[in-house]
């Protein structure tokens, strides 16, 4: 019976639940906002903006059993993803889809829930369902484009942090949005590399990559987060919201994670799984740890 969850807990890949933390960027920020913190601080706003994450872990876990099933074949291939529970004949395909409409369903009900008891917050609601469609485009076409697929991944995360701010109804700054989008786009762009490397023929859209391009898109992308952040910590709006400018030391850390990233991207790191990077590498923990303790302490002891 535990042998049989364990495979149902690998396949629904809820380790890769670690990237629904997008969804908390507003509320964390919205509750040092002096302007905010009426709708962001306490446990109410709190247990909303995790019911939203829940909802967006359950819908991506529903698409990924999805895809493996559509996929299974091309994943044999691969020397990672041969293992997944469906590639492995673990897990029947059937039953995979069933337990995806389920997750699926249940994904829904806290945003159903969330328009019901806040008629004002019906946006949470409406990116949910614009991120489902986008990933049932994704799946059905463009996954096999080359560069389209990996900004509509990038997208995908900036809807999780659009969702959460609209979840406690809070504003989140335009420059956070394009600071997300830009490191989900390196770290999409890193991982389409290490997956040409390791196994160009397990994805089609892999073929479409030029190595060149590649490189300088993955620097380019690298170049631009840490810019955008700095900007976003020095910007008039930051600078009202926080009264302070010492926000901007955080981004020593924001540029120090770029650089180790890189470090393992080119250094044959398994960058193929972004999620086991942040959770096993010990100097990109310190490098967490330090962005944590240096927002709050800017934030916080003003």
């Amino acid at each position: 019976m535990i042998s049989r969850i364990y495979v149902w807990v690998r396949a629904v890949r809820a380790n890769q639940w670690t990237k629904n933390a997008l969804v908390f960027l507003g509320w964390l920020f919205a509750v040092a906002d002096p302007s905010q913190a009426a709708h962001a601080r306490g446990w109410a706003p709190l247990l909303l903006v995790s019911a939203m994450a829940m909802s967006f872990c359950l819908l991506s876990s529903a698409f990924y059993l999805l895809n493996d099933v559509a996929d299974y074949r091309a994943d044999r291939l691969h020397p990672v993803k041969r293992r997944r529970p469906v590639a492995a004949g673990e897990i029947e395909p059937i039953d995979a889809v069933r337990m995806a409409l389920a997750f699926f369903a249940a994904g829904l009900l806290y945003p159903c829930f969330l328009v019901f008891r806040h008629p004002d917050r019906t946006w949470g609601f409406a990116v949910l369902l614009i991120y489902a469609l986008m990933q049932c485009a994704y799946s059905g076409l463009l996954k096999r484009i080359p560069y389209l697929d990996v900004v509509v991944i990038a997208a995908g995360f900036v809807l999780r942090a659009i969702a959460g701010a609209a979840a406690t109804d809070v504003r989140i700054s335009p420059w956070l949005l394009i600071c997300a989008f830009l490191l989900s786009l390196f770290l999409a762009l890193s991982k389409r590399r290490h997956e040409k490397i390791v196994a160009e023929d397990s994805r089609e859209a892999l073929k479409g990559y030029h190595p060149v391009i590649l490189d300088g898109l993955i620097a380019l992308a690298a170049a631009a987060t840490v810019g955008a952040y700095m900007w976003y910590t020095l910007s008039e709006d930051t600078l009202s919201r926080f009264g302070t400018r010492k926000l901007a030391f955080s981004a020593i850390f924001v540029a120090q994670g770029i650089v180790r990233y890189l470090f393992l991207v080119y250094g044959k790191g398994d960058v193929g799984r972004p999620e086991k990077v942040l959770l096993s590498d010990k100097l990109m923990w310190m490098i967490i740890l330090g962005y944590g303790a240096s927002v709050t302490l800017a934030l916080y002891l003003k």
